[in-house]
């Protein structure tokens, strides 16, 4: 008996099709054949069936912030997680079990009702599925590690058979290789999450700061904040922008896991030696912090490229005039560079000990660009694969939840001595590669 699609499924024509199909990034949009609204597990299980037994292509897609769009194809079916989006909270286990269409605002907002935080990402709608699978960056980072740090165990539709799938369950105890390559191994490469499982944290009041500097003090404010950031103490995770010059701002934010007192401490060594022209410090409750830090723009489709890369050493004089150079040159007055420090927890995983590789960088850099008509893509694309190959001196691979076509050799880029291990666990779990994109994770042939 042929497997019928279940769940809400928007095709071509109907009205809510061009909302539908629309993901965070424009740029170089594209029109599946049908989206398929999921509302529980059997409707993923039918999806997938429906998509094995006629040969039709298809993408996974939870949050739409797919940088390059990977989670959506043409023509093809996009099995949508976001309508999956239930959270149940065990207080006295401090555990949380997470859907896997739930987006970050739903997971911050819900976990606070009980005192609780898993470290994750700033901007709301991202889903938390991609970002825990490709490991997960945040104002949390370096007291509680990754995302993906704090995963217990995932439930996941895979392949089974010719066209058929199935529901396992992975652990560290079980399917233990799998939850390995779901610590890190990048979103839509060995099946569909339908749901997490994962170690919360007790969190109340944090403090919160906020640090501007004219485009004049790029060079020394950027130095003294890239010496101080990663060493700092690891309740206090921060990070730098880079604005176009235009903007004429240089901006250090950061929260950290105590009272204000002792933050006013520990960013001393940055405010002494820089000049400032504004300095800002609060004590918040912990979901006012991550009201402020929720940056609303980047929860709107427009069309962008971002790419990235990490941060070894600090970066020299030669680098940091690169840097420089680029923003003062820039496509639009909305180009910047981004950095978080790392370091903390994060350091403290090995860098084989889950699918995350690089556990020993200093800073994860992101550069962004963001254009207002299509026709402006081609000098904004160009800006950012220049800065990227002018800064490859100083930096190390790229980041997979920031993924960028231009990079060759994307293997080692995103998951260094990992990759063939990873390569082994697809083999093994979906070894006729019903799960691919273009930069997805190849099994051996046989």
């Amino acid at each position: 008996m042929a497997t019928e699609l279940t769940g809400r499924v928007v095709v071509p024509g109907d009205p809510d099709y061009p909302e539908a199909r629309t993901n965070l990034n424009l740029y170089r949009s594209k029109f599946p054949g049908a989206i398929v609204f999921c509302q529980e597990e059997n409707d993923v299980l039918n999806a997938l069936r429906f998509t094995r037994e006629k040969e039709i292509p298809f993408r996974v897609r939870s949050g739409r912030h797919s940088y390059q769009n990977f989670s959506i194809l043409n023509k093809g079916i996009v099995i949508d997680l976001s309508e999956m989006n239930k959270i149940s909270v065990n207080v006295l286990r401090k555990t949380a079990v997470i859907a896997g269409g739930a987006d970050l605002g739903h997971v911050y907002n819900t976990l606070w009702e009980h005192g609780l935080a898993i470290p994750g990402g700033t901007e709301y709608s991202v889903g938390a599925a991609g970002l825990t699978l490709g490991g997960g960056i945040g104002y949390l980072s370096r007291i509680f590690g990754l995302t993906c740090d704090n995963l217990i165990g995932v439930r996941i539709v895979v392949p089974k058979g010719d066209r058929s799938a199935q529901i396992v369950e992975a652990t560290r105890w079980k399917n233990r290789e799998l939850f390995w390559a779901c610590c890190g191994g990048g979103g839509g490469n060995f099946g569909i999450v339908t749901q997490f499982k994962f170690r919360a944290h007790p969190i109340g009041d944090v403090s919160i700061f906020r640090i501007e500097w004219d485009f004049e003090q790029l060079e020394r404010a950027y130095d003294k904040w890239q010496q101080w950031a990663p060493f700092t103490d690891e309740k206090l995770t921060s990070s730098i922008e880079l604005h176009a010059k235009e903007q004429n701002l240089i901006l250090a934010q950061g929260q950290y896991v105590g009272i204000k007192d002792e933050l006013k401490k520990l960013i001393k060594p940055l405010v002494k030696s820089t000049n400032p022209r504004k300095v800002q410090i609060a004590s918040v409750p912990f979901n006012k912090a991550f009201d402020y830090f929720n940056y609303p723009a980047g929860n709107i489709p427009s069309y962008f490229k971002r790419s990235g890369s990490f941060v070894y050493q600090p970066i020299p004089e030669r680098g940091i005039k690169i840097m420089k150079y680029f923003l003062e040159n820039t496509p639009n007055e909305d180009a910047a560079i981004w950095q978080q420090a790392l370091t903390g927890a994060v350091q403290k995983v090995r860098p084989t000990e889950s699918a995350f590789y690089h556990r020993k960088a200093l800073i994860a850099q992101e550069y962004n660009t963001t254009w207002k008509k299509e026709g402006e893509a081609s000098e904004n694309v160009q800006w950012v694969k220049a800065l990227r190959k002018y800064l490859s001196p100083y930096t190390d691979g790229d980041y997979v939840n920031w993924p960028d076509l231009s990079i060759d050799d994307w293997p080692t880029a995103y998951y260094g001595e990992n990759f063939e291990r990873l390569r082994k666990v697809k083999t093994k779990v979906d070894p006729t590669n019903v799960f691919r994109f273009q930069q997805s994770i190849p099994p051996y042939k046989k």
